[in-house]
């Protein structure tokens, strides 16, 4: 008798896995959304497929055949996000991005990676990844290497291990 009760206990877990509250609330293709700020358009978000899990107790939204992102930053300069991969995590505001990620700033730095976590709280705006990355920046400087911790703009970026050409400015005093 108690083995008939376990085994009915498991195979209700095993159907709830099969139904509809783990799978997606909302599914899109042809995704384009648009935001705007005071009338102006502040970013540009498209894909083939996004699927909401919104319904589930830890929400996120994933794009499963990638994302392109375009965005403009405090000077109104476009910024471009593209990546095989996309999944946001809306109650840690992680931005999780897969595959041939490949970023371009308003400012000309261009950032290519395997794999990148961005985390877009507004108290850090931080971005990072383990894997490996080249990235070159608008005055020249060319990176390699594997992990790095950066703010979103670039401007603190503090590389794990790499190989580069760094540009140097040099000061009179």
């Amino acid at each position: 008798m108690a083995i008939l009760f376990s085994c009915q206990g498991r195979i209700n877990e095993v159907r709830k896995l099969d139904s509809q509250d783990y799978g997606p609330q909302t599914e899109q293709t042809m995704v384009n959304l648009i935001y705007t700020d005071s009338g102006r358009v502040a970013a540009r978000l498209r894909g083939p497929k996004l699927l909401d899990f919104t319904n589930l107790k830890f929400p996120y939204r994933e794009f499963p055949d990638g994302l392109e992102l375009d965005f403009y930053d405090d000077e109104n300069r476009l910024n471009t996000v593209i990546a095989d991969y996309g999944i946001i995590y809306d109650e840690t505001d992680l931005v999780d991005l897969q595959g041939n990620i490949r970023i371009v700033t308003g400012d000309s730095t261009i950032l290519e990676a395997d794999q990148l976590y961005w985390d877009q709280n507004t108290n850090r705006n931080w971005v990072f990844t383990d894997s490996d990355y080249t990235i070159e920046m608008n005055n020249g400087t060319t990176n390699a290497g594997q992990g790095f911790d950066s703010d979103d703009k670039f401007n603190n970026f503090i590389s794990r291990s790499n190989i580069g050409i760094h540009r140097v400015e040099e000061k009179e005093e």
